[in-house]
């Protein structure tokens, strides 16, 4: 029990943690700054603004009621791109595309126009970001599709906000109902409509049903009466005049094999939102006259940034002035945009301006930058005063404003008066503050002063075999959403080469990028043999890069379009002793419309408490769609140096919430000390195996409608060719920036944590047989092996739930467990239970680790034989026959053969009953 209150107590700080750094705020019922984001790759259209307008202002009512007269939209911002003519707006403070609660922008696939949340976290924790695109916003033939889009905010904002899930799944459409009848997945189950083929023609719509499962047949659907009664639900059909509510604990449906059910533990969304931070704190309002939002129009400038450089005297330890210049020449050269103001300025117990804002357009441009960075170590550390100067350069531009800019602030000594003495400044400049701490003794404050002003935090070590620090300058893009003019890292690796021994490894450069491709090599002690060879065998050596003995560094840009195809690599240390050496390679996109395939890896929190776990997620996408089939890796670096790989997993299970959605995802409990960690993840497609998926958990593309007894179907969902799926053989990397862990003992404690929860139970019926599937759960978590299973069955699902133990047991001790990750399967006959049409049994299963800990119980796994009567035979119209047989006499003969057959199923069922009963079953219970 203690062990599962860790885990408890994980979940929740978790949902705290998540919350506390969301910029909406909640004030009196009433949700401020909503950041709605349009991308600037979206013409000029006043129409969008005005329909978003409309859109929140239809919504906040809505969200009233909906919350039992709690909950309304006060505030929100619309940011509007830098490519849409200027007109008087706002400007932008902290708030970045990157950032927003709702972005607008196009679908990387055509007619993709489905709204949706991306989710990565567990029940009731806060998503990511609303998507939604111009057409959607635009196109009111879309309205009956996907309902007036008021409601689909709300249904969106329940997934932003309070974590619950669709009452709908578009995998698993119908389901048997404990009552032996076929059900559409929805909530609530008393929703009435009718079954019928989406695409029909004349009188052949009724769905026919699989003999094998008793389910309707792929392209049946479930269209819903519009005028139907019932209030609920919103996280099903807010497209329905009448629903205005959440399912509650008396109208949710347990059965539906819904992410709700099966994330939630079969809790209603209702009781998950009334559990809420925003619920709990906000009591009904008895004035239900609420304010109409508003809203305030912000447009995003060119970016503005300084770089504010710590040169105290510690950075002579560890080579540190040396790799804070390799990596600030990269951000110089590589990462920072073309357009950008770029300023320098470095401090140690006082600060000096190195460069004034500098407009980047041309490579020389960059160079004479890049020439000012000089190797310093001197004084003590004013991280205050760096940051004051770093505020005076960004009041460089015409507006001589610091709103909406940017600092990238980075230090390694202790600073007892940051950020006391200059925190009002910070805060109140509107800048946003990018902070990368180097080594072991960095302030404890910088963590903290990024969350409060929207930056990123990033921590390296003082290995020289890592790439951390280079890492986090690539990682430090503008917030705009361009990526078609960002720089991609395509590879980052690292490592101390003994005499004579080579670093070797492979990048591959796909069909997304290519432009602009740079291959940095950098040193400890003199320039390795280098062999860089493209696809077409072109070699590259030592003699065409460039390289600088000052910055040990050896640089090499390819012209033009970089070859399509793997880029093999070799840095061979000719040294008589070992030296560290590296490579970074980046590219920017070939083609503005086409996308470039990008990860973003982070962790659930950013500060933890031991021995709480900490979970990795990486996102692979390409134009907002997930990539599926790629291998992920994630390495954590201790501030000891010590690193740990883990393989992330897009399977489903542990913390992964669903099979196949490009999130990936594993625990950490691997903590050796106190301090800061970094994360960085590789990511590597085989051979035309990465695909593009569609989001699990998009809004649903309602069918069609019943109206007064007629039946309108909607168009049909667009159909999308399999070869706009294919994704091109890639390698990327990324930083996941820096967490921060306390409290974790000098000598660690063995066996802390419980198996993980499984969570994709499956059951069939076989022959005779139940056969069960589920992915192997861990000894700690969702790592190692557990020792056992514990499987019970019930004809109950409720038994299941609430009194597992005293469930039926199955004996499940032929089986051994694997280690986590891989697909069990078992199968068995049950005792006293003769599995006949309509039988329908239900089961669940607990995994057990070496110290008897036992896992939270699965998902309830349904098996069910119902096979469906044979269609009613159809007779054609009357008419003369060449052997002169009426239709009197056909009907006889047909009622005759249907009764003869009655008499043979009846006596052949009987027979197989009894072999059934004298068998000798391999394994019974």
């Amino acid at each position: 029990m203690a062990r599962r209150a860790i885990l408890c107590s994980f979940l929740l700080f978790s949902v705290f943690s998540i919350s506390s750094s969301s910029p909406v705020t909640l004030n009196n019922g009433g949700y401020q700054d909503i950041v709605i984001a349009i991308h600037p790759g979206i013409p000029e259209n006043p129409k969008i603004i005005e329909n978003v307008q409309n859109m929140l202002k239809d919504a906040t009512s809505y969200l009233f009621f909906a919350t039992k007269n709690r909950l309304f939209i006060q505030s929100a911002k619309i940011l509007i791109p830098i490519t849409w003519k200027k007109n008087n707006y706002l400007k932008t403070r902290t708030e970045t595309y990157d950032k927003a609660d709702v972005i607008i922008a196009k679908s990387h696939l055509k007619n993709g126009n489905d709204p949706y949340t991306l989710q990565y976290g567990q029940c009731g924790e806060k998503g990511v970001y609303i998507h939604l695109t111009p057409d959607f916003l635009l196109d009111d033939k879309l309205l009956s599709v996907y309902g007036p889009r008021g409601r689909v905010f709300v249904h969106e904002w329940a997934h932003l906000r309070w974590g619950v899930f669709d009452e709908y799944n578009s995998l698993s459409p119908f389901y048997i109902a404990n009552s032996g009848d076929v059900e559409s997945t929805r909530c609530p189950v008393g929703l009435t409509g009718v079954y019928m083929k989406e695409q029909c023609k004349g009188n052949k719509c009724e769905c026919q049903r699989y003999q094998n499962t008793g389910l309707y047949e792929d392209g049946c659907v479930f269209v819903p009466d519009k005028k139907v009664a019932s209030k609920q639900s919103i996280m099903y059909l807010q497209a329905i005049p009448s629903v205005s509510e959440f399912c509650d604990a008396q109208s949710h449906n347990t059965e539906a094999p819904n992410l709700q059910n099966r994330m939630c533990n079969y809790r209603s969304t209702w009781d998950v939102i009334m559990n809420s931070t925003d619920i709990k704190t906000t009591p009904a309002i008895t004035n239900a006259n609420i304010p109409e939002p508003n809203i305030t129009l912000h447009q995003v400038s060119d970016r503005v940034v300084t770089l504010v450089s710590d040169v105290s005297g510690s950075m002579g330890a560890s080579d540190r002035d040396l790799r804070l210049i390799q990596a600030a020449e990269v951000f110089i050269m590589q990462i920072v945009e073309d357009g950008s103001f770029v300023g320098l300025v470095e401090f140690h117990s006082s600060a000096t301006i190195i460069s004034n804002l500098v407009q980047i357009f041309t490579e020389e441009q960059r160079k004479q930058l890049s020439r000012l960075l000089v190797r310093k170590a001197n004084g003590g550390t004013n991280i205050c005063d760096g940051i004051r100067k770093g505020f005076e350069v960004n009041k460089g531009t015409r507006d001589k404003t610091t709103y909406g800019t940017e600092i990238v602030l980075l230090s390694d000594g202790e600073d007892s008066n940051f950020p006391r003495t200059c925190y009002n400044e910070i805060i109140n400049s509107g800048a946003i503050i990018h902070v990368i701490a180097l080594g072991d003794s960095a302030a404890a404050a910088l963590e903290e002063i990024a969350t409060k002003t929207g930056g990123l935090k990033f921590f390296a070590t003082d290995s020289f075999d890592a790439t951390g620090l280079i890492d986090a300058f690539s990682s430090i893009p503008s917030g705009s959403g361009d990526i078609s003019k960002q720089s991609i890292q395509l590879e980052s690796s690292a490592a101390t080469i003994s005499s004579g021994n080579c670093l070797n490894g492979t990048v591959f450069i796909d069909n997304t990028v290519g432009n602009d491709t740079f291959f940095l090599v950098t040193w400890q002690s003199a320039v390795p043999i280098i062999n860089l060879e493209d696809p077409n065998g072109k070699l590259y050596t030592a003699a065409d890069f460039t390289s600088d003995s000052a910055t040990k560094s050896s640089r090499l840009q390819i012209p033009g379009t970089a070859e399509r195809g793997p880029w093999q690599y070799s840095l061979c240390n000719s040294l008589s002793s070992s030296q560290a050496m590296g490579i970074t390679v980046t590219s920017k996109a070939v083609d503005e419309n086409v996308p470039p395939v990008v990860v973003n890896a982070h962790m659930n929190q950013d500060t933890i408490t031991y021995p709480n776990p900490i979970v990795v997620y990486a996102s692979v996408s390409q134009g907002l769609l997930p990539v599926v089939n790629v291998k992920v890796t994630a390495i954590i670096e201790a501030v000891n140096g010590k690193s740990e790989t883990l393989e992330l997993l897009d399977n489903g299970a542990g913390p992964d919430i669903a099979k196949n959605d490009g999130i990936y995802s594993k625990y950490f409990t691997s903590f050796s000390v106190n301090g800061r960690y970094n994360l960085k993840v590789r990511v590597q497609s085989s051979q035309k195996n990465a695909r593009l998926v569609l989001h699990r958990n998009r809004a649903l593309y309602i069918p069609g409608y019943i109206e007064d007894g007629v039946v309108t179907m909607n168009p049909p969902r667009p159909v999308i060719d399999e070869e706009q799926l294919v994704v091109d053989t890639f390698s990327r990397t990324a930083s996941g920036g820096s967490f921060v862990i306390s409290d974790v003992p000098a000598q660690l404690p063995t066996d802390i944590y419980q198996p993980d929860k499984i969570t994709d139970l499956e059951a069939q019926i076989v022959d005779e047989s139940i056969v069960l599937s589920w992915t192997a759960t861990g000894d700690e978590l969702d790592q190692g092996t557990a020792t056992s299973y514990d499987l019970r069955m019930s004809l109950n699902p409720k038994d299941l739930r609430e009194n597992f133990d005293e469930s039926t047991q199955v004996n499940i001790s032929s089986i051994s467990p694997q280690e986590a990750g891989n697909i069990e399967t078992f199968s068995f006959v049950p005792e006293n239970v003769v599995i006949e049409n309509g039988t329908i049994l239900f089961l669940a299963l607990v995994a057990v680790d070496k110290a008897d800990k036992r896992s939270d119980v699965s998902n309830i796994a349904q098996a069910a034989l119902v096979i469906p009567s044979p269609p009613a035979p159809t007779t054609g119209p009357s008419k003369d026959t060449s052997d002169g047989l009426n239709i009197t006499t056909v009907t006889l003969l047909v009622c005759s053969s249907v009764i003869i057959i009655c008499i043979i199923i009846s006596i052949t069922t009987c027979v197989i009953s009894c072999q059934r009963k004298n068998k000798n079953p391999e394994l019974r219970v």
